[in-house]
């Protein structure tokens, strides 16, 4: 599920509206504390990438990584990778992933003009790429674009042994799919080996150590680049993080409740707008959402569409979701309940779609598949028995969001790779990394970040009073000049700092 929500960074810029600006060729010179090709690892030193002009200022290339990272004479697989370059006197690569795991680092780089401050675009090329299992990256695939809606759909909230045995079936199929279409891959896309890669990219582009901004999951994979690497972190600021000492299932009951403290966020804010559909409380408010969804869970709502699919419960509440993620999507998903309470599901299908990153035409990017691939060889998780206890006592501590985040996970039970033993991430000898984390962020809650910033021996706290997945680039003037100074001039903010609500 955390997979799913990161992706959301792109989509809800979909939601609220995007602007676009004008790239510029790189300078030729650089400036104290920046990196260069000096000193990169004979091992790595023979990566190189051929960048070719891909539209709108951006360049584009692939680098070949082995895809077994200990057999590095074996077979390769290609990386999808692209770079705005930077506009002024350059320091070096800013390397970035947007999370997931899953979502695609090319596509969310198309957006660096609008996510990315000018300074940063002056002093940095802005690097994207697409992980392997992702994207243009070796993708893992699973299912067709049918099934897929299929398996959305499946009632993750049962009610019967009827309904239990349909998200195993479906989980089983899930695994079937990704075991027949990418067998190959699935030892091979776990978050450590995408560090490997990054250390491979990171030398690529002439960079003797890494510049790195990783949002939700993707400061996973920067905590884990910096234990594997932790004499070549220049800079890493891990936004929203995720806490790597969580077992899976508590991990997903936490979530489940960060996505209710946003949802009443939301409905407090709610009762300020002329065009709120609720009256009442708060508490009242939850309890009428909790009645659509049980509607949903009874009989579908409305869509008008026209591609037949029915906006059941699991639709539904993958829609509410999706503009939880984004405080500037609240008045869409004002309007999207106003129309559901009136029983029509369409704009709530619409942002499930946003979330899971299905195309208009009916086709789906590779998102949950790389999610499936990478969550399930990360962690250890239990065998199906345990789902359903685990679920009830999410639900006990999240009633709308805990059995359906669970249950999600379904398909790790059944995962033909086996996660080996979850080492401790403390990243000894690194320079201070810095963690930011946002107050009521629905995806990765703030004890989270918390959490991550004390395991890493050299990490330091900057917390932001507000609202929504990740904080950069949000609107706080404090959080983007805190991530902008450090990443240019390394000042290393006060551990603890904290960030002002904005508005």
């Amino acid at each position: 599920m955390r997979s799913r929500t990161a992706a959301a960074l792109a989509a809800v810029a979909l939601l609220a509206g995007a602007c676009t600006g004008n790239g510029a060729a790189p300078g030729p010179t650089s400036t104290p504390g920046s990196v260069s090709s000096a000193g990169a690892d004979s091992a790595v030193a023979g990566a190189t990438l051929a960048w070719a002009d891909c539209g709108d200022g951006f360049e584009c290339a692939k680098l070949q990584v082995p895809l077994d990272h200990d057999k590095p004479d074996g077979e390769k697989i290609s990386i999808s990778v692209i770079r705005l370059p930077a506009s002024g006197k350059r320091i070096g690569s800013l390397l970035f992933n947007p999370g997931g795991p899953g979502a695609s680092g090319v596509e969310f780089a198309r957006s660096a003009r609008q996510v990315m401050s000018p300074a940063l675009r002056e002093r940095f090329d802005i690097v994207g790429f697409d992980p392997r299992g992702v994207g243009e990256s070796a993708p893992v695939r699973c299912l067709s674009s049918s099934k897929m809606d299929e398996f959305i759909g499946i009632d993750g909230t049962p009610d019967s042994p009827e309904e239990v045995t349909a998200l195993e079936e479906g989980a089983r199929q899930l695994v079937a799919g990704c075991q027949e279409r990418s067998g190959k891959l699935l030892a091979h896309v776990g978050t450590v080996d995408a560090a490997r890669d990054m250390d491979l990219l990171r030398a690529a582009v002439g960079d003797s150590t890494l510049t790195y901004l990783g949002f939700s999951y993707g400061t996973q994979l920067g905590a884990v680049y910096a234990d594997l690497f932790p004499g070549k972190v220049r800079a890493l600021v891990l936004d929203g993080a995720v806490d790597p000492t969580l077992d899976p299932m508590k991990l997903s009951a936490s979530q489940a409740r960060g996505f209710e403290v946003a949802l009443d966020a939301f409905l407090e804010d709610c009762f300020t707008a002329a065009d709120c559909p609720f009256r009442g409380s708060v508490a009242s408010a939850r309890e009428e959402i909790a009645r659509l969804l049980r509607r949903t869970d009874a009989a579908p709502l409305d869509n008008t569409t026209g591609d037949g699919r029915a906006v059941t419960e699991p639709w539904a509440i993958l829609g509410l979701l999706t503009p939880l993620y984004d405080r500037q999507s609240w008045p869409v998903l004002r309007q999207a309940l106003s129309q559901a309470l009136k029983g029509d599901g369409t704009a709530l299908l619409r942002m499930a779609d946003l979330l899971i990153d299905r195309r208009e035409d009916g086709e789906y990017a590779n998102q949950t598949e790389a999610n499936y691939a990478v969550n399930c060889v990360d962690s250890t998780y239990p065998d199906a028995a345990a789902f359903a206890e685990a679920a009830r006592d999410a639900a006990k501590d999240a009633p709308l969001f805990g059995s359906s985040t669970v249950w999600s996970s379904l398909p790790c039970a059944y995962w033909p790779v086996k996660a080996g033993p979850k080492e401790k991430i403390d990243a000894p000898g690194a320079p201070p990394i810095m963690v930011v984390g946002t107050q009521r962020d629905p995806a990765t809650p703030y004890e989270w970040s918390e959490a991550l910033a004390s395991q890493l021996s050299s990490g330091v706290l900057v917390g932001f009073d507000g609202d929504g997945h990740t904080a950069y680039g949000r609107g706080s003037t404090c959080v983007d000049g805190l991530v902008d100074d450090y990443l240019i001039n390394l000042t290393v903010p006060k551990d603890g700092t904290r960030c002002p609500k904005i508005g």
